[in-house]
């Protein structure tokens, strides 16, 4: 499929999805909204991509939504806009619902919609100069790609509050301090830590990555003890059924390396 809005890469077992408006800082319209969901689509189908790494062309991951648009049909057509809102979400929770690992490498700015969009992937690198946050309060709006539901999940409601209630920019580091994202570098080393860490998780097993992600998910929408049963019965049929638990427990018999497909 061509794509006008993003940029998608498979190379190695990895897919890189590129969002591609630099000289506006990466915005979150609507066809770039549609184009990650197609993105996403294609790569859950794709049985040869293992991990996926998300990140923006330029000095930006995203620095939101267009709010040209925003001004132009919120209050002009609801049925436009509800319908732009449930589009949104409806890729982000692709994000979120995809059964392999999505990793953000966030470059620069990673503002409102770019936020929540680091908040739908599973782990996150960020470089030193990177500034994230939820601006959506400056401008009289609240968040809604996700970032009420997901940010309080990931550091708690006290400090996801201070963050949504204020509108103040993190920098890389406090993000790292709070648990948004899970390492910082150098700017000009981004591309290499994320690349490596993608590497690490395309040589794990594709099936225990997904219940992991899964497992994971789940948990944090259940109480405890009914995260608890749900591990116990998908660890039982896991050992059963997935062939890369052959491959795992003969490789540590023979105590050689283990080989995933």
């Amino acid at each position: 499929m061509e794509y006008t809005n993003i940029l998608l890469e498979k190379k190695d077992k990895i897919a890189k999805i590129t969002l591609n408006r630099p000289d506006k800082l990466n915005p979150l319209d609507w066809k770039t909204i549609s184009e990650i969901g197609e993105a996403i689509s294609d790569i859950e189908k794709d049985t040869s991509v293992k991990v996926v790494i998300i990140t923006g062309s330029g000095k930006a991951f995203s620095a939101g939504g267009d709010l040209n648009f925003v001004q132009k049909v919120a209050r002009n057509n609801p049925k436009t806009w509800d319908d732009f809102i449930r589009t949104w979400h409806r890729s982000f929770n692709a994000i979120e619902k995809l059964d392999k690992p999505v990793i953000a490498a966030v470059n620069g700015f990673a503002l409102a919609g770019g936020l929540e969009l680091v908040l739908a992937c599973d782990l996150a690198v960020a470089s030193e100069d990177a500034r994230l946050g939820d601006q959506h309060i400056n401008f009289g709006l609240i968040a809604g790609g996700g970032g009420t539901q997901r940010l309080v999940r990931l550091i708690g409601a006290r400090r996801a509050l201070e963050i949504l209630l204020t509108g103040k920019w993190l920098t890389a580091t406090e993000a790292q301090v709070l648990g948004i994202v899970n390492r910082v570098v150098p700017h000009d080393k981004l591309d290499e830590a994320v690349n490596e860490l993608a590497s690490t998780l395309r040589e794990k097993s594709r099936g225990a990555m997904k219940l992991t992600k899964t497992l994971v998910n789940w948990g944090g929408q259940v109480d405890k003890y009914t995260g608890l049963e749900l591990e116990i019965v998908a660890a039982s049929k896991h050992i059963l059924y997935d062939n890369d638990v052959t491959e795992g427990l003969k490789a540590f018999v023979e105590k050689r390396k283990v080989v995933f497909d």
